[in-house]
């Protein structure tokens, strides 16, 4: 029989405590706040080896997708999906050539400055159409649900909107898994309410996830160690998503967009001065 020791991964409990706090904010942030997961990025990347610790992150995020599906699978805008997958893979594979050509500081560097740049376009079109419909009578004003109802509607901007944020998703995902925050802007610029924002995370995440799996793997970055630190990991993934669930259908609509923003520049902040 073989010794159990030999097959765990040799790290300091310091890089232990780190990993294990980033699989609960794995679990949590798919269920509750998907912007947030991108402090476990953080996490991984002080524990691991920048580049090990993308592909070492990426299947706890795999088991987090499924139990966010598991909790939203019927709550996703569809047509908004539609709108975004096929960019957002074509968006993977540009991530997988850049990836393997720019070092960790690069990566870190070109996301973070993207991430505060959506933040900016992304509270400037906002607060532009408060104030369009403000002016406007209040009679003809839209109710949130209707709002994001019509802003998924698939004209030639929200299509034009969507192809490029599904690239920006697929290339930041791949490249750090970091499209937390790069997709939580899109669904918070399409007014979406607070459950079908997180069953239209879960379904994306879930699908582009699993793309990303062969090319992690073909870079040589999916190893032994991986698959037994990620096994070992998998409860406090779960007791993070369980405790995820029960926040979100508590926080209200204001409170949960105004988090959204908050975690994005706080992630953004954090790829730039790491």
């Amino acid at each position: 029989m073989p010794d159990l020791a030999v097959l765990v991964p040799t790290l300091s409990p310091a890089s232990w405590a780190l990993v294990i706090a980033a699989a609960l904010i794995v679990g949590f942030a798919k269920t509750a706040l998907p912007g947030a997961g991108t402090i476990a990025v953080g996490l991984f990347a002080l524990a691991m080896p920048a580049k090990e610790s993308t592909a070492a992150l990426l299947l706890l995020l795999i088991v987090g997708d499924m139990m966010a599906l598991w909790v939203y699978r019927r709550e996703p805008d569809w047509r908004t999906l539609v709108r975004l997958l096929p960019s957002a893979m074509i968006g993977v594979v540009i991530g997988v050539f850049y990836f393997a050509r720019v070092d960790g500081d690069g990566v870190r560097l070109t996301i973070g400055v993207i991430l505060l740049v959506l933040v900016v376009v992304t509270v400037g079109r906002r607060r532009l159409a408060q104030r369009r419909d403000a002016s406007g009578a209040a009679g003809d004003r839209l109710p949130p649900t209707r709002a994001a109802a019509a802003g998924s509607r698939p004209g030639a901007a929200a299509t034009a909107q969507g192809i490029g944020y599904g690239l920006l998703g697929g290339f930041t995902t791949m490249v750090a898994n970091a499209a937390g925050p790069v997709m939580s802007l899109y669904f918070y610029a399409m007014r979406m309410p607070v459950l079908t924002f997180l069953g239209t995370s879960a379904w994306y995440f879930a699908i582009v996830n699993l793309f990303k799996v062969p090319f992690s793997a073909g870079l040589g970055l999916i190893t032994r160690d991986t698959l037994v630190m990620d096994v070992m990991l998998i409860p406090a993934v779960f007791l993070g998503a369980y405790a995820g669930a029960k926040v979100a259908r508590r926080i209200p609509q204001k409170v949960f967009e105004n988090l959204v923003l908050v975690l994005t520049v706080a992630a953004a902040i954090g790829l730039l001065v790491v």
